[in-house]
């Protein structure tokens, strides 16, 4: 099967269809991810475990106790293989060209490819030394602003939230920016956002108001191009970044101002996959960070602490990314901003 696939602009080739995701046409011959899915790169049998050097181990862990994700280097660092708790495999090779995965009998490729999409091939992107922030984004016309926050912060609520008022959708969870020319863009990812049953409530109305993102797993799947919302599929210029704050009593939602050093550092602690990167990758990742910090807009919004209020933390959101636009300097009067 010949399938071609951009996502987190990468072009990448596979022997399956990816749920969810439409193929592209490409002429291109080599394409930047070659996907070997349901196939191991050891057809004979898995490595000896001792040709394999543990590095990463998660700090969540199951039910059981078992950790959620470990990482292994093989054969003299020629592989990675990534194991989930629940099954999927992944092993990337050493110029980051190849993927294969495989996955048990009691998991299925829809599962598989929620691994895939996210986490995987945000590790990728890491250790090819594409600065990737813990973020979504939506588009303004023809920018963007990504939503960064830690696990829980509502990245990817607020990202369904302006979608529901037609603003395309960027990226869902994993934000790769392209630097240009001096100029920050953020990669389109995949057409899909992923919500928590809560947060499905708030938006539609009841928790099982969108299809579970895989039968295995709660959370739900809000399909960019369905219910008068779009995926933008264009690299964007990166308008401002919105750091998610605590959330607060009136007057939130708030926006304040951070200045560049205070923006580094929160941006420094929400980079995606970043315990995984050696010396020589987080020295490059924090220069690329300086940059972002001293061209891009960088802003903390404080989301009421009534959850429901969506609708007001995205007027202040359009409110704030307009003045900082527009070139004089007077906010609209209704803006409201910390103490």
């Amino acid at each position: 099967m010949d399938l071609n696939y951009s996502v987190f602009g990468l072009l990448l080739h596979s022997n399956l269809a990816l749920p969810g995701i439409a193929p592209v046409d490409s002429t291109v011959t080599s394409p930047d991810i070659e996907l070997h899915l349901g196939i191991s790169p050891h057809p004979g049998g898995e490595l000896p475990a001792d040709v394999e050097e543990l590095a990463y181990v998660s700090s969540y862990s199951t039910e059981t106790g078992e950790p959620a994700l470990r990482i292994w280097r093989a054969a003299k660092g020629a592989l990675l293989r990534i194991a989930y708790s629940k099954g999927p495999q992944f092993w990337l090779d050493g110029k980051r060209q190849n993927l294969w995965a495989t996955w048990p009998a009691t998991s299925s490729l829809e599962e598989t490819s929620t691994y895939l999409l996210g986490p995987v091939l945000g590790l990728l992107l890491r250790l090819r030394g594409i600065t990737c922030l813990h973020a979504s984004a939506i588009a303004f016309k023809n920018r963007c602003v990504a939503f960064v926050g830690p696990e829980g912060a509502g990245k990817s609520t607020t990202a369904a939230a302006f979608a529901k008022q037609g603003c395309a959708v960027l990226s869902d969870d994993i934000v790769a920016l392209a630097e240009q020319e001096g100029m920050f863009r953020v990669m389109p990812a995949y057409p899909h956002l992923c919500l928590w049953p809560d947060s499905v409530e708030m938006l539609y109305g009841a928790p099982d108001a969108l299809p579970h993102l895989s039968p295995e797993w709660d959370k739900r799947r809000l399909a960019l191009g369905g219910k008068g919302t779009r995926f933008e599929d264009r690299p964007l210029p990166l308008g401002a970044i919105y750091i998610l704050g605590d959330r607060r009593p009136e007057p939130a939602p708030c926006v304040e101002n951070i200045g560049p050093q205070d923006a580094l550092v929160s941006l420094v602690a929400e980079t995606y996959a970043n315990k995984i990167l050696d010396r020589d990758l987080r020295a490059r990742e924090f220069a690329v960070l300086g940059r972002l910090a001293m061209t891009v807009p960088i802003r903390r919004i404080h989301p009421h602490q009534d959850a429901a209020r969506l609708e007001e933390l995205c007027r202040v959101i359009r409110e704030d990314f307009a003045a900082l636009k527009s070139p004089a300097p007077a906010r609209p009067r209704e803006s409201i901003h910390c103490p």
